[in-house]
């Protein structure tokens, strides 16, 4: 995990701790997101560094950038690790993780903000996405930034039912879902961060 000494609070290792222990359970149970909670984490840090947020607001997006997963410990195996297309009900028990990652972290006073960004990650610029369906602004800023590095990692990673994608049609993907998918001013912001993203996340890329 990265981070600044100067910004972390006092009870960041417990914080640590607890996110060590949380995603380990979810690793274990999903082998094809090994690593993926941690470079999201890390990238949606760099991200909201980038554009000038600090301190605590910056350790939270970071936190629920590793957590943002988390929900999916309650998606049965067979589902999560499907490697053919998913059936409607299928697809639907995997849209729910996001309200069950929310509900666990709701289960400390101390994770509530954390949960909220976590709940709404899947949210779209467009208003097309979930849970809640919200749209543009109204969608939490740190859950903004964890959805657009989300979908990064998604599609420049080895997953059940594909290969990745080269890092180029992925930076392609990005800019085509601007305005779309994706918070058009984040987009614009992170075209200085990509280079470096490339060389320090994907060095296992596919040529």
């Amino acid at each position: 995990m990265v981070h600044d000494i100067d910004e972390l609070p006092e009870n960041f290792e417990v914080y640590h701790d607890i996110i060590k222990c949380l995603v380990g359970a979810l690793e274990a149970k999903d082998l094809y997101t090994r690593g993926h909670s941690n470079r999201v984490g890390d990238m949606a840090y760099e991200l909201a560094k980038h554009i000038g947020i600090k301190g605590e607001e910056l350790n939270t997006i970071h936190i629920a950038g590793h957590l943002h997963d988390i929900g999916k410990i309650g998606v049965p195996d067979k589902i999560l690790n499907k490697k053919g297309k998913l059936s409607e009900s299928e697809w639907k028990a995997i849209k729910r993780h996001p309200e069950i990652g929310s509900n666990i972290l709701n289960c400390s006073s101390k994770l509530k903000v954390i949960s909220k960004l976590v709940l709404h990650h899947h949210e779209r610029w467009d208003g097309k996405g979930y849970p809640w369906g919200l749209k543009g602004k109204d969608i939490p800023l740190g859950s903004r930034i964890i959805a657009l590095c989300d979908s990064i990692d998604a599609m420049t990673s080895q997953r059940p039912y594909r290969k990745p994608i080269p890092w180029e049609i992925c930076k392609m993907e990005i800019r085509n879902n601007k305005g779309v998918q994706f918070d058009p001013f984040l987009v614009e912001a992170m075209e200085g961060l990509w280079e470096n993203w490339e060389q320090k996340f994907y060095g296992r890329q596919v040529q």
